[in-house]
């Protein structure tokens, strides 16, 4: 529409802006380029009248800087922020929510009380899911203690809640460059030891959104009797809005599945039904997720028959379960199954789930079959292939060895604009061990090295466009082994040099015993023609410097530390 010249409705366009934000993989991002598409248009008209149901909202503001939120981008959210009075927007309680989350996110849980304040000081109507995104913030740090202090002074019907969380988070605020844009858009944290804390306007008591947000802190850290009894509390509350509700028990349920306890999880899914408060889909979901995770995959089944008995129609999410299932119990053939089901019934496969049944094949050594699938998430518009994907295909061809194949993976990685990293390198070398071919060993680090920046053996810089390449542990030391067992002494040096630039210590021990074993009687042979040993010059100086490095008696360092020796060396000099 934008680039037919055509405006949409500020309700349209920002609910875009808003799923794109909540979405994973770089919906943020996108939805930062959507807004700055359409405001950047906005602004080309000089009459307001014309765009007029175009021009962004506050609604459209939040959504947009919750995805600055959700990225954690300070900077951005800041000039966000300041904008919208450009467009004449206010910012109201739902604006300072995503703030909340934005705090969170920067890991400034001091700065959580001065939100609060500064929604209380502007005048703006405070709402519930203040205090739920407040009580999430602290369960997310792990602050049991003061979540707990926030719902039990609402419980008390205390209005000095601000008091009581600045008491419980004293801290000592300086303002330096990291800080900043906080100082902006909170101004009243600045000068904060000069005031004193405000006050709610009005009692406000917690509801079941709270204290299954407190629930699910005692979750996280495996609290669960603490979870129990507050579960039996808020049975017995007289307010109804506290009372539990499905996600209260859902959440309960997935403590126990947690703890592995799936007999106690279905008591609590019966005691739903007994009570009359239904399950729904992500209740059963998380059931199907416990059994598969204890390879009763039977039993997994049967829920999902329940599910549909019951009128739940299982999601996306029930099948990329079940599927994964299958996996655990090494059964590919059940795997494909449950895909072609899922798509039978009408259901979308998301990227999880050509990647899962990719893995079952992969597992089970069906490489063709895994590309097959690959390939048909490539043809999927609804599906954005990433670089895991592409790395489970190379691993696949890995696994058997076949090298030909899994390079030619990344060679249609690359002319997708993906470019190889650890992992896909790693399991690259990995099929080159299996197969024996160090000559592809040989051109694989070449290729490492100049992404490490070490072309020629000096600092280089890769190529350009071509991201730098940090390698880990078990990329270089399977390379290493490979050069040392094909007898490629200077390659091997370049590798474990290259190990030690990073931190990572060789493994001398093997590669000792792998000399050892291998190659202790290399160029030992008194009868080779004058040409073959001038040949082997450069082979034996690399072997005699490996030999250095390993510490083995070598031509650089004396290996005769016999006193009989000397002393007959000595004799005979005489």
């Amino acid at each position: 529409m934008l680039k037919s010249g055509y405006l949409p409705h500020v309700k349209a366009w920002s609910s875009v802006i808003s799923r794109l934000a909540s979405s994973g993989d770089d919906g943020p991002m996108e939805a930062l380029r959507l807004f700055g598409a359409v405001t950047k248009r906005l602004r080309r008209f000089s009459d307001v009248d014309l765009v007029k149901h175009s021009r962004p909202d506050t609604a459209a503001y939040n959504a947009v800087l919750n995805a600055c939120a959700n990225i954690g981008d300070k900077n951005r959210f800041l000039e966000l922020f300041d904008e919208m009075g450009e467009f004449d927007c206010v910012p109201d309680v739902l604006t300072y929510n995503v703030m909340i989350k934005l705090c969170a996110r920067a890991d400034r849980k001091d700065l959580l009380v001065f939100v609060l304040e500064r929604i209380l000081e502007k005048g703006i109507p405070l709402c519930m899911s203040t205090f739920q995104s407040l009580v999430a913030a602290y369960v997310g740090f792990g602050d049991l203690v003061t979540a707990e202090k926030v719902v039990q002074a609402m419980r008390e019907g205390r209005r000095d809640l601000c008091k009581i969380l600045r008491e419980a988070n004293v801290v000592e605020l300086c303002l330096n460059e990291t800080t900043d844009v906080f100082a902006k858009l909170l101004p009243n944290y600045v000068n904060s030891r000069d005031n004193e804390p405000l006050e709610l306007s009005r009692v406000f008591e917690p509801n079941s959104r709270m204290y299954t947000t407190l629930m699910k802190g005692y979750m996280n850290a495996g609290r669960v009797t603490d979870m129990v009894r507050m579960l039996e509390a808020m049975r017995h509350l007289g307010d109804s809005e506290s009372h539990p509700d499905h996600v209260t028990y859902t959440t309960v349920i997935s403590a126990f599945v947690k703890q592995g306890l799936m007999d106690r999880a279905r008591e609590v899914l019966a005691e739903m039904v007994r009570i009359g408060v239904p399950a729904n889909r992500i209740t059963y979901n998380v059931l199907i997720k416990g059994y598969c995770q204890q390879l009763h995959i039977d039993r997994a089944e049967e829920l999902i028959k329940e599910m549909i008995d019951t009128g739940i129609e299982p999601d996306v999410v029930s099948y990329n379960t079940i599927i994964d299932g299958c996996i655990l119990v090494d059964d590919s053939a059940g795997a494909l199954s449950y895909f072609n089901e899922m798509r039978a019934r009408g259901i979308a496969p998301t990227k999880v789930s050509y990647t899962t049944l990719m893995k079952a094949f992969a597992s089970s050594g069906q490489a063709k079959l895994a590309n097959k699938v690959f390939d048909e998430m490539l043809k999927d518009p609804r599906v954005k292939v990433d670089l895991v994907a592409w790395n489970m295909l190379v691993d696949a061809y890995s696994k058997l060895g076949k090298v030909e194949e899994a390079k030619s993976v990344i060679e249609r990685m690359k002319e997708n604009g993906f470019y190889p990293n650890v992992a896909t390198y790693g399991s690259l070398a990995n099929g080159i061990a299996l197969a024996r071919k160090p000559g592809e060993a040989l051109l694989l680090w070449n290729e490492i090295k100049q992404r490490c920046g070490m072309g020629n053996g000096e600092e280089s810089t890769p190529s350009s466009g071509i991201p730098p390449l940090e390698p880990d542990e078990g990329l270089l030391d399977t390379l290493a082994d490979i050069c040392v067992r094909a007898a490629f002494f200077r390659k091997a040096l370049e590798i474990v040099a290259c190990m030690e630039q990073h931190g990572i210590p060789p493994n001398k021990t093997k590669f000792t015993r792998i000399y050892v074993e291998m190659h202790s009687r290399m160029f030992t042979s008194k009868h080779a023609s004058r040409a073959r040993q001038d040949r082997r010059k450069e082979r034996k100086r690399a072997a005699e410097a490996f030999k250095f490095w390993l510490g083995l008696p070598n031509s650089y360092y004396g290996s005769e530390w016999r006193l009989d020796s000397v002393i007959e060396d000595e004799y005979r000099s005489e």
